[in-house]
């Protein structure tokens, strides 16, 4: 099957920004000089797309309106984009993206920042079929996470396999696998996973239990209190609260507008010094490597807010899982995290988790999207840099192996 190329729109992309506003560039720089391009050429819709893509690097929900209409607008003009290509690129990525913010599709270029890949961009948009010509390209990599607003793309996708005759990475049918309830029914009966089960849920029926009207034995699979709440298109903890009896749910459901919500168990995972200790794992090709571990005393625990640039014991204890994981954590839970990915089937998966208190891995999340990335201040983090490089190089060492067994 031949392969045509096409004009694809240079883009700056998550990693480039992100290194420039590292660099002392942020928004108030940077979105000055892409509105100019825009306001000289209407029709540049690499300029939109790197417009967007800062807007939700500063987290600002402000910004949200504003990112999604000039990522619109670039959509409308182009579906193809490529990154600045490597002097001498080894192979040639295509990267499947869908519409939607930093949380919506897999980094890819955060995880290829230093590599020889060439890396182009084709973005499934709703009711509009891929490009008649895609870029040339080795071999076929799946970055759209499951989400409400992507489950339609991603089945659409399954039409990919007749428009490439290369590999295709992270397949379309097996990324529907990480969807909260689903993941949760398939990964919870592995021997050494505690992943409790997840439930869709009415609002109606929470608002029944809330005013006493009903049980939470009602629910299935939910026995009692306390319980985790979160709408079901929640990403990044927006949300998500922890509700201990029916006061505290109809409070909750009065500042919460969802009309469908996920439930599951609370699993008290506090360790021995009273710290909750969450780690991100990458399963490459289902090789495990460590990301990051976040330590707080709160149960709810999100890297950026968990304190850690502001302590050294908890970077010092961040390093330690970082020296032992492949003779710890890595032989503890071989077992299990090979079976995840044997569940998942995805070649290319992240996996929030956690030592329960009984020795089990305890899985709160697992998704294709999650960021990994090499950005944070290396004289903060001098231990990271050679970690995330590790899982870089796995990655690109996955793309340069499948292309090579196709040809």
């Amino acid at each position: 099957m031949s392969m045509r190329t096409m004009d694809a729109a240079p883009v700056i992309g998550l990693a480039g920004l992100g290194r420039l506003m590292e660099a002392g560039n942020d928004i108030s720089v940077l979105g000055p000089q892409l509105e100019a391009r825009v306001a000289q050429d209407p029709s540049d819709a690499g300029a939109m797309l790197d417009i967007a893509t800062l807007c939700f690097l500063t987290q600002n929900p402000d910004n949200v309106p504003f990112a999604l209409h000039y990522q619109s607008q670039a959509l409308k003009l182009q579906q193809v984009y490529r990154l600045a290509s490597p002097a001498n690129p080894v192979l040639r990525l295509l990267v499947v993206m869908a519409p939607g913010d930093n949380t919506s599709n897999t980094p890819v270029d955060c995880l290829l920042e230093h590599s020889s890949v060439e890396v182009s961009f084709v973005y499934t948009v709703p009711g509009q079929a891929l490009p008649p010509a895609l870029p040339l390209h080795d071999v076929v990599f799946v970055a759209v996470g499951e989400s409400n607003a992507n489950h339609v793309l991603l089945q659409a996708l399954a039409a990919l396999r007749s428009r490439t005759d290369r590999p295709i990475i992270n397949a379309p049918e097996h990324i529907v696998r990480t969807l909260r309830d689903d993941a949760a029914e398939r990964l919870g009966s592995i021997p050494g996973v505690l992943m409790p089960p997840t439930v869709r849920v009415a609002r109606s029926t929470l608002q029944a239990v809330g005013r006493r009207g009903a049980s939470l034995g009602d629910v299935p699979g939910i026995d009692t209190f306390p319980v985790i709440v979160r709408p079901v298109d929640s990403q990044g903890g927006k949300e998500l609260a922890k509700v201990d009896g029916p006061d505290e749910l109809a409070a909750y459901l009065t500042n919460v507008s969802a009309i469908e919500f996920f439930v599951s168990p609370f699993v008290d995972y506090r360790s021995a010094d009273g710290q909750f200790r969450k780690c991100r794992v990458a399963l490459v090709d289902a090789s495990p490597f460590a990301v990051h571990m976040g330590i707080s005393d709160h149960w709810m625990i999100h890297y950026v807010n968990a304190g850690m640039s502001q302590s050294v014991g908890k970077r010092r204890d961040e390093q330690a899982f970082f020296e032992t994981f492949d003779g710890d954590f890595a032989v503890r839970h071989a077992a299990s995290l090979q079976a995840i990915h044997e569940r998942l089937g995805l070649d290319y998966v992240t996996l929030d988790c956690a030592d329960a208190p009984d020795g089990r891995l305890l899985v709160f999340e697992v998704d294709n999207a999650a960021l990994v990335h090499d950005l944070d201040d290396p004289a903060l983090y001098p231990y990271k840099r050679p970690a995330m490089q590790r899982i870089f190089d796995a990655f690109t060492g996955m793309l340069a192996s499948r292309a090579g067994a196709s040809t």
